[in-house]
């Protein structure tokens, strides 16, 4: 008897979990092939997830729709729910990227802090600050696992809504990130709740842990509004260790991609 053949659909949705999908199908250990409900719509050549586009192995640069940028309306109505999840007392924002070396707002304390439950990772793909639709950057965020140092920003009251407002137009040009109370411990061991921008895994802006050769590629090629994704890393490598915190793991994944570039 022949060998069978296991389609899977991927409903090419953003919070379609293709990971259930594959592990499905090794399981039966029956040959299978991937189809994308894009590709069964719609004859023309498929818009793809990060998802879809890292089971297919696609090579860099992926075609990725990011979405419609949010407007002024959504970012104050993205702003104002946040603000209203807020359990009281002093507004702290924890800075763990570009944050730490070109704040976006006054603060009247800065105090080296940890988060727990989250790490930084270079997983968010950027058409606008560190790249375009044409060569997709990547910036930071925050992912569930692990814990993250950086710094806490105790904001003034002064003022307090014009500074937000540009730091969520800074950090939320698209619907990428979940703005989110994070419980980050001081370096005198209180307790604050900052604001953090943690990652949403089921949108197509979120890369994931990229292999060491499209990376390379990314350092290699993106460039944005704000300059390249190589300066980024490279600044924020050189802040965090400036302020004896060094990242160890982003350090030896830029030594990794330097010695496989393209």
């Amino acid at each position: 008897m022949g060998n069978s053949v296991r389609v899977l659909e991927l409903p090419g949705h953003p919070s379609c979990d293709a990971g259930e999908f594959i592990f499905s199908a090794i399981r039966s250990a029956t040959p299978f092939l991937f189809i994308s409900m894009y590709c069964l719509q719609d004859p023309s050549p498929p818009v793809m997830t990060a998802i879809e586009s890292a089971c297919l192995n696609s090579p860099y640069p992926p075609r990725l729709d990011l979405g419609a940028p949010l407007t002024p309306e959504q970012l104050q109505h993205s702003l104002q729910d946040t603000l209203a999840r807020h359990k009281g007392g002093p507004i702290w924002l924890f800075a763990y990227g570009s944050l730490i070396w070109r704040p976006e707002c006054p603060a009247v304390e800065r105090v080296r802090g940890r988060v727990h439950g989250y790490h930084r990772g270079l997983y968010l793909w950027s058409h606008e600050h560190r790249g375009t639709p044409q060569w997709p950057g990547l910036v930071f965020g925050l992912d569930r696992g692990g814990s993250c140092s950086g710094f806490a920003y105790r904001l003034p009251e002064e003022n307090l809504d014009t500074a937000l407002e540009a730091l969520w137009r800074r950090e939320m040009p698209v619907p990428s990130y979940r703005p989110h109370w994070l419980s980050c411990r001081l370096e005198d061991g209180s307790r604050v709740q900052a604001l953090g921008f943690v990652l949403e895994r089921h949108l197509p802006s979120y890369a994931g842990n990229l292999s060491d050769g499209i990376l390379s590629q990314v350092l290699a090629n993106a460039s944005g509004r704000y300059g390249t994704t190589r300066d980024y890393v490279e600044q924020t490598m050189s802040a965090l260790r400036s302020h004896a915190m060094p990242d160890r793991n982003l350090e030896a994944r830029l030594k990794r991609c330097r010695s496989v570039e393209p």
